[in-house]
C-alpha cells in the first residue's frame, strides 16, 4: 500500500514538472570543502592545516610594528596570485598600495574600500566620528560577504582603540560569521587584539622581535626590519 502510494506521488509530481524535488535512497554526500588560504609563511601554514579555513572569520591580532599587515597582505596576495579576487575595508584609510604590490598583491583583483575623510555638507573634507567610521566599515563588510565571489574579505580595524571596539555587541561579529558560514571565502579582522573569531576560525596573534641589521657594528649598519614571530593562539577545530 505504501509503495503504491508513494508512487501516486512520485507520477503528479512529474505531471507538475516537481520531479527535482525527489530524492533517493544514496546516502548524502557534503560538498568538499575548499582549501584554506595560505599565509606564505611555511612554518605557520603547516601549523595550521594549510593556513587561514574558509567559510569562517579568524583573528588577526598585534601591536603596532608587529607585521600584522604584512601578514594580511601576504594573505590577500595569495589569493589574487592565484585568481581570486580579494576586498579590504580599510577602516582608518591607512592601506600603502606600493607596499603590498612589492609583497605581491595584485592590486586589479582588490576590492579596496577606503574609510577615513568624506565630503561635508559644505563640499569639504570632513572626518567622521571613529564610532561612525567602525559602523561604515561594518556595514560594508556585510554588503561584500553578501554579494560572495570574494576569497578573502578583511576588515583592518588595526589602529581603532580596544575600548571602542569592545564596546560592540558579541552579536556583530556573530553575523559576520553567518555571513561566510559554510562558503568559499576567508573572513579576517585584523585589530590590536583579537576580535571574536567563529568556530571553525584560527587567531593568530604577533609580536614584534628583535631588529635586522646588515654591515658592520656602528655607524655602517643598516637598519632591514623587524623579526615577525606569528603565535597560533587557538588553530582550526578538528572535525
Amino acid at each position: 500500500m505504501a509503495s503504491l502510494a508513494r508512487a501516486d506521488l512520485e507520477s503528479l509530481l512529474r505531471a507538475r514538472k516537481l520531479d527535482g524535488t525527489l530524492t533517493t535512497a544514496r546516502p548524502w554526500l557534503a560538498a568538499p570543502e575548499a582549501p584554506p588560504v595560505a599565509t606564505g609563511l611555511a612554518a605557520l601554514d603547516a601549523e595550521l592545516g594549510g593556513g587561514v579555513p574558509r567559510g569562517h572569520v579568524s583573528a588577526l591580532a598585534g601591536p603596532p610594528s608587529s607585521g600584522r599587515r604584512s601578514l594580511l597582505v601576504r594573505l590577500l596576495a595569495g589569493v589574487t596570485a592565484d585568481g581570486e579576487l580579494a576586498a579590504l575595508i580599510d577602516a582608518r584609510d591607512t592601506f600603502d598600495p606600493e607596499s603590498a604590490v612589492a609583497l605581491g598583491l595584485d592590486l586589479s583583483r582588490l576590492l579596496w574600500i577606503r574609510g577615513g575623510p568624506v565630503t561635508g555638507p559644505d563640499g569639504r573634507p570632513a572626518t567622521l566620528p571613529l564610532e561612525r567610521q567602525v559602523d561604515r566599515a561594518l556595514k560594508a563588510a556585510a554588503l561584500v560577504l553578501q554579494a560572495g565571489g570574494f576569497g578573502v574579505v578583511a576588515l583592518d580595524f588595526a589602529d581603532v582603540p580596544d575600548r571602542l571596539l569592545r564596546g560592540y555587541p558579541f552579536t556583530t561579529w556573530l553575523r559576520l560569521a553567518r555571513l561566510v558560514e559554510g562558503g568559499r571565502t576567508a573572513c579576517v579582522l585584523v585589530a590590536e587584539r583579537p576580535l571574536a573569531p567563529s568556530a571553525g576560525g584560527v587567531t593568530l596573534v604577533l609580536a614584534p622581535g628583535g631588529a635586522r641589521w646588515s654591515g658592520d657594528a656602528g655607524r655602517a649598519r643598516l637598519f632591514r626590519g623587524l623579526e615577525i614571530g606569528p603565535r597560533v593562539v587557538r588553530a582550526r577545530r578538528a572535525g
